[in-house]
């Protein structure tokens, strides 16, 4: 299955955007964008619309 790196950033406190990068094992990149704003979501209780995604690209092996 591919692996897709997702980069964007999300709104930590007021006026602070905090940047990310993720990669994930997905079969399009739609659903590895999903799974960002899942993640991004669950893990800092930020709801999506405060969540920007820049570019979802597949990731190189490393």
């Amino acid at each position: 299955m591919p692996s897709y790196r997702v980069v964007g950033s999300f709104l930590a406190r007021r006026g602070f955007w905090q940047a990310f990068t993720k990669t994930h094992d997905a079969p399009s990149p739609e659903v590895a964008r999903e799974w960002a704003y899942s993640e991004i979501g669950g893990c800092h209780g930020v709801k999506r619309h405060l969540i920007r995604i820049d570019s979802v690209t597949p990731a190189t092996p490393a």
